[in-house]
């Protein structure tokens, strides 16, 4: 059994942004460590910000916040579908949604004052192409930065469901892993320095967040918004259930009355162009 996932790996091939069931899958978590981005980055009142795989506007829409009405926010995505959705959510003069692969980006060099990244990068074919391009549209003296999942064992809201399916679809396995295919420190700097950047910088942070319950934990992965839940609603119903027993088994050492309670450890990479 194969899985055809579309552009990006946000959705099946043509389908839409279900842009609620993705907040509760990604932006929730994406957004307690996009403060963090966007100190690495060094994004100031009036910069020009490209925000690479924008995905639903998270990480834009805080920086929305910081440029001011003076700066500008492109958000670039593979994926139209997601850009649409990104769209929506931020109808302002203040940002811009352009559809661009992310290894190469259609913008001129030193075009932006700042580059963001809020998980997106381990999903490349190539991460260092990706940071090629985004070393190459920022100008002189300005920095980037990328924010990626840690080790599975240490995002577990996303880690043991990873393991979960990889051997329902060992066939999958490697994509079923690709969330955490960044997650060596020493490589994500490793990949700074060959795309060209000085002063680079992974540092670990961890953030805490938790779920009313198994089942709004669950409701998301049912909607199909994100790989691992594409992955999962491709499996027959019967595999669909065992999945989901064993995945609830295995969080409920982050049962607190009722309540999961799960902190997650983000790498956060930066370089000065």
């Amino acid at each position: 059994m194969s899985v055809q996932w579309g552009a990006g790996l946000h959705t099946s091939s043509g389908g839409r942004v279900d842009a609620a069931a993705y907040e509760q899958y990604i932006g929730r978590w994406s957004r307690l460590f996009v403060p963090a981005s966007l100190d690495a980055a060094e994004v100031g009142v009036g910069d020009r910000v490209l925000d690479v795989a924008t995905g639903s506007g998270e990480a834009a829409l805080m920086a929305m916040g910081v440029v001011g009405e003076t700066g500008l926010v492109v958000g670039a995505d593979v994926s139209s579908a997601m850009l649409a959705a990104a769209s929506t959510r931020l109808s302002s003069s203040s940002f811009l949604p352009v559809a661009t692969d992310g290894q190469t980006l259609a913008f001129r060099d030193a075009s932006f004052d700042a580059v963001i990244c809020q998980l997106g990068l381990m999903f490349f074919p190539d991460p260092t192409r990706g940071l090629v391009a985004a070393r190459r549209v920022l100008c002189p003296g300005r920095c980037a930065s990328v924010c990626v999942i840690s080790l599975p064992e240490r995002a577990p809201m996303w880690g043991v469901l990873a393991d979960t399916l990889s051997r329902y679809l060992p066939s999958q396995a490697r994509a079923m892993q690709l969330s955490f295919s960044l997650a060596d420190p020493a490589r994500l700097e490793h990949i700074f320095d060959i795309a060209g950047f000085r002063d680079v910088r992974v540092r670990p942070e961890t953030r805490e967040g938790s779920f009313e319950s198994f089942d709004e934990y669950w409701a998301p992965i049912e909607s199909g918004v994100g790989q691992l839940p594409q992955a999962y609603l491709a499996l027959p119903e019967t595999s669909r259930r065992s999945v989901r027993d064993e995945v609830c088994t295995r969080l409920a050492q982050f049962e607190a009355n009722g309540r999961l309670v799960m902190s997650v450890e983000m790498l956060i990479g930066s370089g000065r162009a």
